[in-house]
């Protein structure tokens, strides 16, 4: 999946740029206050994005 397409999801679902590191941005879902790294990948690995999505406490893309 493309960053940008993760980014957006992220946002739809809620979530807000923390900050942003030189590697890494930080998101953070204020529903529950969790904060999760997304790398500066152009492509970010299904599992990964996955990982990311449950982490954050929002469905994945495309379910």
């Amino acid at each position: 999946m493309k960053r940008r397409e993760l980014l957006r999801h992220l946002r739809y679902h809620g979530c807000i740029l923390k900050r942003e590191g030189r590697k890494h941005s930080l998101y953070q879902n204020p529903a529950n206050g969790v904060v999760e790294a997304i790398p500066r990948h152009v492509e970010i690995d299904d599992r990964l994005m996955e990982k990311i999505c449950k982490r954050l406490e929002i469905p994945p893309p495309g379910k």
